[in-house]
């Protein structure tokens, strides 16, 4: 097994972090929004966050031979659609969060009316920058809005339902979790390897890859959920499994969703074996992924 790194600074670097956010920041400043939006835009996509989406999406590009920042603009595109989710799905008709990050929701900062307006900005926004990228837009652009319509039928799923009758409780799960959390994750693997121009063997490691981490990532957020608190995670606790929603403590229990963690974790590490040295960050993201605190 190896070792996970115990500093965020390692996994996610400076080199990369850095002139992500300088581009999603440079996206609104040339949107030609007016003040209150900007502002709006600022505040839910600049506000903090892991960015882990786009650091997959640069990595992945960088594990199958790519520059890492060629795949710059597509990374931007899928963090600006998961920022739109965050913001609509903290609203009152959904979620109804009034903390996200350890800071009040768009709606709570700035009223139900901005916080859906900024959201439908950021989607907006997001289209133009998967269209920005340098190589395969029309491919990265493909990708983004199909990656957003799972999303969003993971979001449906999850909130509202529409299972087919005969499904079972894991099935259930595991088909809003890899819609809802995964489709977002596994497109930034496969646009970063895109943007790199991946063989089709090296870009179906990717995609595999991906979808593996996405359930165990979720596992996880729903791991902490029930063991950590507001203050460690910044955001409300336990409300999903209080709201009746799919979980895996809930469906799987506490230890055996430690156990589907683990499983996860070793599939997606073999998974990369073939990519060589080339996929080193991937490996130190998998074990950082599968053992995060927060």
């Amino acid at each position: 097994m190896r070792a996970a790194l115990t500093q965020e600074s390692e996994v996610f670097p400076a080199a990369l972090m850095t002139p992500i956010e300088q581009r999603l920041a440079r996206f609104i400043a040339e949107a030609g929004y007016s003040q209150n939006l900007a502002e709006a835009v600022a505040y839910s996509l600049l506000g903090g966050g892991k960015r882990l989406r786009p650091l997959l999406a640069l990595r992945c590009c960088e594990a199958v031979g790519g520059d890492p920042l060629a795949a710059l603009e597509a990374a931007c595109a899928v963090e600006m659609v998961h920022a739109f989710s965050l913001v609509h799905d903290d609203l009152p008709a959904l979620d109804n969060d009034r903390l996200r990050r350890g800071k009040p929701t768009a709606h709570v900062a700035f009223g139900d009316a901005m916080a859906i307006l900024a959201g439908d900005a950021l989607l907006a926004l997001a289209l133009h920058a998967a269209c920005s990228a340098a190589t395969e837009s029309g491919r990265i652009a493909h990708e983004v809005t199909n990656a957003t319509s799972a999303m969003i039928t993971g979001q449906v799923l999850d909130t509202l339902g529409g299972f087919s009758a005969d499904q079972s409780p894991e099935d259930r799960l595991r088909q809003v979790h890899s819609h809802k959390t995964g489709a977002l994750i596994r497109c930034s693997c496969r646009i970063g390897a895109i943007c790199a121009g991946a063989r089709p063997s090296a870009f179906a490691l990717c995609d595999r890859w991906g979808d593996l981490i996405g359930l165990m990532f979720q596992a996880v957020d729903d791991l902490l959920d029930v063991t950590q608190s507001e203050a460690q995670l910044g955001k409300a606790v336990a409300k999903d499994a209080s709201a009746g929603k799919l979980t895996f403590p809930e469906v799987y229990g506490v230890d055996r969703t430690r156990q589907e963690i683990a499983r996860l974790r070793a599939d997606a590490l073999a998974t990369l074996e073939p990519l060589g040295q080339n996929a080193e960050h991937l490996l130190t993201l998998t074990e950082f992924l599968a053992g995060r605190t927060r």
